[in-house]
């Protein structure tokens, strides 16, 4: 009969997800799946609301990212109605975005992924966790929190919540930003670049250099990547043309409004979540491990896979020694890991580029909204994936139809496939401990679900 190992719950992830490993009568991997439950319903919560009120609702999609889906559902209701936002307020929209983008980095890896890496794998679980961590470096984790705290609470001030933010509104953003304000908030955000500094470093110097053969090993898959770029090729996390790469490193751009022609989305029985794929490629969809098809990644790897290039120097230069490192596109899963760091630095750089443009304390921060029918595609990066809102309206502003592809669910089907080949490697004549399960959790973690 074999055995049934369940991981239940996976840790330090930031929802809910187990993983269920069926071991034949040798004691080998015979198969193994990955469950997630993650509620879908706000695709039909939404139906039937005035479309403006939709960046309000779709904001308690997630507590760890809200900013991301209140900006999407923004954009894509600026679509439905035709309206343009001022440079001023589509600005105040993009900063928000580089710092969001900011301390959620910050709270991925020193809080959820350090642990496995500063701890080791094999420590016991007891000390492996973000506690473990701040007794090991107490000045470090003193840092940590003051430099998160101090991007929350830019969110906040400014913008009024920093968790389920309603300041962006359709047609633009709905305050100014004070000259005051402004230079605080750059001050806090050069810091914030310094602390970033020092953390890709550290990374590279103390932490990844130890690991380097479980990066080499641990849910390594090949697969195609997918993330925004703009008109030169480079990273942008707000705007710009979608760029779905082969595994092979050819790609196609495509305008998000146009999504629909190149992704398709697929349900499995054993999860909630559902599984996109890539339509255009014209292989189906199958997470069988011996021939995955359709199967791309989202999420850090995959943004500095795609991107030719960053937009600020000091991210260039990371990427640069990255690539020398592990060309493009990177396959190996841990990896994801160091690319946040260097999305890290350029979030940081973006928002100090943004807050030191004169024009953003611009007063015109928000374009006349007329409701009408239309259909709009909101588009941007959300820290865990590319993000897509969906809307239809009617004639009255009310959305009929919605539709969401949520950053983590690009990964639900890699994510599958590096359990199964983490899950085949380590696993051998049925010897199972703590360190194998938690090497297994490890290549969930590195795609920050």
């Amino acid at each position: 009969m074999g055995q049934l190992i369940n991981i239940q719950p996976v840790t330090r992830i930031e929802g809910h997800a187990s993983i269920a490993i069926q071991l034949d009568d040798r004691g080998e991997v015979q198969d193994s799946r990955v469950h997630f439950m993650s509620l879908r319903g706000f695709e039909k919560f939404v139906e039937g609301k005035p479309a403006e009120e939709l960046p309000r609702i779709v904001n308690r999609i997630c507590g760890i990212c809200p900013w991301q889906h209140h900006l999407a559902s923004n954009k894509a209701v600026d679509r439905c109605f035709g309206v343009t936002p001022p440079p001023a307020g589509r600005k105040l929209r993009e900063l928000m975005q580089a710092i969001s983008h900011s301390e959620d980095k910050i709270l991925h890896f020193y809080f959820l992924a350090a642990p496995d890496f500063v701890m080791g794998p094999d420590s016991d679980y007891g000390v492996r966790n973000v506690i473990g961590v701040a007794k090991a470096h107490p000045e470090l984790a003193g840092r940590v929190v003051r430099m998160r705290y101090a991007t929350k609470m830019i969110l906040e001030k400014f913008a009024g919540k920093a968790i389920h933010p309603h300041a962006g509104v359709v047609g633009g953003f709905s305050r100014v930003l004070l000259e005051e304000d402004r230079r605080e908030f750059l001050g806090k955000m050069k810091e914030m670049l310094e602390f970033a500094l020092f953390t890709i470093d550290f990374a590279k110097t103390q932490v990844f250099p130890k690991y380097l053969d479980a990066v080499a090993s641990l849910g390594v898959i090949n697969t195609g990547f997918i993330g925004t770029v703009d008109d030169h090729g480079a990273l942008n996390l707000y705007d710009g043309k979608i760029r779905l790469m082969k595994p092979d490193g050819s790609f196609v751009d495509f305008d998000p409004q146009d999504y629909l022609d190149y992704l398709g989305e697929h349900v499995e029985p054993h999860s909630y979540g559902k599984f996109p794929y890539a339509r255009c490629w014209n292989e189906g969809f199958s997470l069988d491990p011996l021939q995955p098809r359709g199967i791309y990644r989202a999420n850090t790897l995959a943004r500095i896979n795609v991107a030719d290039k960053m937009a600020t120097p000091r991210a260039q230069a990371e990427l640069e020694e990255f690539r020398e490192k592990f060309g493009r596109p990177a396959q190996f899963t841990l990896l994801h890991h160091w690319a946040r760091l260097i999305e890290e630095v350029y979030a940081c750089e973006h928002a100090i580029e943004l807050l030191e443009d004169p024009e953003i304390t611009d007063p015109n921060v928000r374009a006349k909204v007329e409701p009408k029918a239309g259909r709009g595609v909101g588009c941007l990066e959300a820290p865990r994936g590319t993000l897509i809102h969906d809307y239809t309206t009617d004639s009255a502003g009310m959305v009929t139809k919605a539709n969401m592809i949520v950053g983590t669910t690009h990964n639900l089907g890699p994510i599958s496939l590096s359990v199964n080949q983490a899950a085949r490697t380590l696993i051998q004549r049925g010897v199972v401990d703590e360190t194998i399960l938690n090497k297994i959790e490890m290549a969930v973690r590195a795609y920050d679900p």
